[in-house]
């Protein structure tokens, strides 16, 4: 085992199987928090008070570790050291920890960190809250019996103090549900630290109750001790995209920490991010009062925001067995062009990791067939009907648009943005000219409401967006695929025929947020009347990925490659923007619209 100069083990990445794995009793609400029990490979070394390890499903749908604390560690009777961990569930990485089953492998870095400091016969409180009380549990394990005071704080119930041995045990509950009912405040103060000669308090929990246990500390004159948490990648000191602010400079919670002399740490407002003021809070909505999610697009009513991406949802009728599609706010038709098509040869589909490639090639019936066929059949269906048009010449967008013009179609979504087309397409959106161009010659030849779609190629994209507004353009949907190259390692040659292809997915949601945000705020500088709404595109698979658009200023979202991984992700979606909504107090759209603008 190999230790720092502290005396600390430093991690070791080993191998371990799920031993126990249940949901604890106490906790509220129920099945909130699970203990986790591993049997370690024997090249782990115990870890100490306060350390952590780094926890990897071996069968795992994200890429990083999740760090958990040390709530209590044995040798079991099998001569195997045993690990126990308290997982709060808090989002899908912890749930997938928390559904592992016996004997599921697991990945693990660890023991990570320092340890808390011996007290040294010094008189001792120790403070846990929440699934901060696995950590000061454990460390409170390793003191002599009724050698210090314990207080636990919980928002409802309690847990984790099965190791425990204080002479004073103190637990507060926000409802009252269990002990003094109140928060930590209700029960610690810097008087009660004077009044028990408390002369080192050691502490972990949510951020405020820690700034709060610094400020009476410092009042009372005590060393305190607290154990901090962090975004970690590494756990390993490496990355350093888990530092701490202090008096000291920013130190890595995983290698400086994670407990740290409370005297250095600085709290960090919390009520802005980057100069943008956090929401504020507000009450939620009565419970039979409902959610307006609509929004109007050129003139287009659309019930909510979701619409079926061109590409990703032929024309509605597809998955008319699959789900509602009635429940959609619009459906985009797949990429239509004046003649028929057949599309690229070849291998077009390819997934990668977070996404998926296609080189499809517009392969579609064209125009003078989907108005016959597959219109109507779009028509009679509740969403709003958008026909994608396409076209690989100026003189095949115009005659497309006039035919669609002079259809009952509600819009037109003008794609200039088909990365896998070797003329049109993507050609005509990556520069001001030509876009602007196809813009105005489709304006003039249609009177309907004209939302364009543009590649995230262009490299103005913002420059070509503003053309197409000036030449026209009711909307910008924003954006189409991104283009990858994939490689037949095999083969040693492209995976595609025409090398590039088009990606999308979960891996291209960042980077498409940061460019509706980036197109909404130049929009925002134009004057008012000038202004159009931006439907947002690219790796939204859930209402949260929803929100995040919206909040970057979307008007609305198309969903296109999470349809493919779950058929039922739009309705999804639909489902649970309208109850975030409805939890947050957000009566529209509008009342959270574009809030990270600055």
């Amino acid at each position: 085992m190999i230790k720092d100069c502290h005396g600390n083990p430093l991690p070791v990445y080993s191998k371990g199987i799920v031993s126990f794995n249940r949901s604890v009793d106490g906790a509220v609400p129920e099945g909130s928090v699970s203990l986790l029990k591993v049997v370690m490979s024997s090249d782990c070394p115990q870890p100490l008070a306060g350390q952590f390890f780094m926890l990897h499903a071996e069968r795992s749908n994200f890429l990083l570790p999740r760090p958990i604390s040390v709530y209590h560690s044995e040798v079991n009777k099998d001569g195997d050291l045993e690990v126990w961990f308290l997982i709060l569930l808090k989002g899908q990485g912890t749930r997938e920890l928390c559904d592992l089953q016996l004997k599921d492998r697991i990945n693990l870095l660890g023991p990570c960190g320092n340890r808390f400091e011996e007290p040294a016969g010094k008189k001792v409180c120790i403070i846990g809250g929440g699934i901060g009380v696995a950590p000061v549990a454990g460390f409170a394990e390793s003191l002599p019996e009724a050698s210090y005071d314990f207080f636990a704080s919980f928002k409802s119930g309690s847990y984790g103090l099965d190791f425990i041995k204080p002479a004073n045990l103190t637990i507060t509950t926000d409802d009252g549900s269990v002990g003094v009912h109140g928060m930590l405040s209700a029960a610690f103060t810097a008087a009660t630290i004077r009044e028990r000669g408390y002369e080192v308090v050691y502490a972990c929990g949510p951020t405020p109750m820690l700034a709060y246990i610094q400020g009476v500390c410092r009042e009372a004159g005590v060393l305190c001790w607290l154990s901090m948490e962090a975004r970690m990648a590494c756990g390993a000191g490496v990355c350093l995209g888990c530092v701490i602010p202090t008096t000291n400079g920013k130190l890595r919670c995983c290698k400086d920490g994670p407990i740290f002399d409370g005297s250095i740490l600085i709290f960090e407002k919390s009520d802005s991010v980057g100069g943008i003021k956090v929401q504020p809070r507000r009450q939620p909505l009565a419970q039979d009062e409902e959610p307006d999610l609509s929004v109007n697009i050129a003139g287009v009513h659309f019930e909510n925001p979701v619409i079926g991406s061109s590409g990703a949802f032929g024309f509605g009728t597809e998955y008319q067995s699959v789900f509602d599609v009635n429940r959609l706010g619009g459906i985009a038709s797949k990429g239509l062009t004046l003649e028929p098509r057949q599309g690229n040869d070849g291998i077009r589909l390819w997934e990668t990791p977070a996404g998926l490639m296609n080189s499809i090639g517009l392969q579609n019936p064209g125009i003078p067939h989907f108005i016959e066929n597959e219109l109507p059949q779009m028509m009679a269906l509740k969403p709003v009907s958008i026909a994608n048009l396409s076209g690989s010449s100026l003189e095949t967008y115009v005659e497309g648009a006039k035919l669609l013009d002079k259809t009952n179609v509600p819009m037109i979504e003008l794609n200039i943005s088909c990365p896998n087309v070797s003329a049109g397409g993507a050609a005509f959106g990556m520069t001001c000219s030509a876009a602007g161009d196809v813009v105005r010659a489709v304006r003039a030849a249609t009177s309907k409401p004209l939302v364009v779609k543009l590649t995230p190629q262009a490299p103005d994209l913002i420059g070509v967006a503003m053309e197409c507004i000036k030449a026209g353009a009711q909307g910008i949907s924003l954006c189409n695929s991104f283009q990858g190259i994939a490689v037949d390692i095999e083969r040693g040659v492209p995976v595609f025929e025409k090398v590039k292809a088009g990606v999308g997915g979960p891996a291209v949601r960042p980077i498409a947020v940061r460019l509706v945000y980036e197109l909404v705020e130049a929009i925002n500088k134009l004057p008012e009347n000038q202004r159009v709404p931006v439907i947002a595109i690219g790796g939204i698979a859930s209402w949260q990925d929803a929100v995040e658009f919206i909040m970057a200023g979307a008007a609305a979202l198309e969903v296109g490659t999470a349809t493919f991984v779950n058929p039922l992700a739009m309705v999804e979606i639909v489902d649970g923007l309208a109850a975030f909504m409805k939890r947050k107090g957000y009566k529209t759209l509008d009342d959270f619209r574009g809030c990270i603008q600055k």
